[in-house]
């Protein structure tokens, strides 16, 4: 199996493992860090076997081949059609806006949660900037744009959290940091990739203007475990 087929599972068994809590065949994200979680496949033992780590009550999110099917004891919340792209050959992007790409860290958490807490490009917690590498762009001392890494499996790292605030947009600060991340990624000899949903035809546009190709489509499903 490829890397990015089941990648979550991957993530966590692999480059990824040390933020991964564990019980038989499942392995969910420290729920600081993320609330994705993943198992080798969908059957009713690792379904059991999530549910036993996150406890009754409790909601985790996974990526699915297929559409989500009613399991006993899980109660379906959300979910949406993803499309996974990767970057095997990007194309040149010429920055113009003239504003600087930051690193940012952990001092910069709480601004990190604000913006993407009003963008909404995904879940991110107070500890998800320790995944990997964030970038961000400022504008009169304020954090208007920002990306970073997220999953990493053996040859590739996703880029995600990929946002601007709504008063900035139409600057292609997205294209600037993206670039930014892809040249770091592929720097060290791996293939970046991401997700996004699959009726975001404007991200998606964005993302192919960049280099980005799609690879698979995969079913995000936020699911929470009844309470018995």
């Amino acid at each position: 199996m490829h890397p990015l087929d089941n990648v979550i599972w991957h993530a966590l068994t692999t480059r990824q493992a040390q933020f991964a809590e564990r019980s038989a065949n499942a392995r969910i994200f420290v729920r600081e860090v993320s609330p994705l979680s993943g198992f080798e496949e969908p059957s009713g033992a690792n379904y059991a076997a999530l549910g036993a780590l996150i406890g009754e009550g409790a909601t985790t999110a996974v990526f699915l081949d297929q559409p989500f099917t009613k399991c006993p004891g899980w109660e379906f919340v959300v979910g949406a059609p993803l499309v996974q792209m990767v970057c095997h050959k990007p194309a040149p992007f010429a920055a113009s806006n003239g504003h600087a790409v930051l690193e940012l860290g952990s001092s910069e958490s709480p601004e990190m949660l604000e913006l993407t807490a009003l963008t909404k490009p995904g879940p991110f917690g107070t500890r998800t900037h320790e995944l990997g590498a964030y970038f961000g762009i400022r504008d009169g001392g304020k954090l208007v744009a920002m990306a970073g890494e997220r999953l990493k499996v053996p040859g590739s790292t996703e880029i995600s959290a990929v946002c601007t605030h709504p008063e900035h947009t139409g600057k292609s600060y997205a294209r600037l940091l993206m670039s930014e991340i892809i040249d770091r990624i592929r720097a060290k000899g791996e293939t970046p990739f991401l997700h996004v949903r699959r009726d975001n035809t404007r991200a998606i546009a964005v993302y192919e203007s960049l280099g980005f190709q799609t690879r698979k489509l995969l079913h995000f499903a936020v699911l929470r475990r009844l309470i018995k």
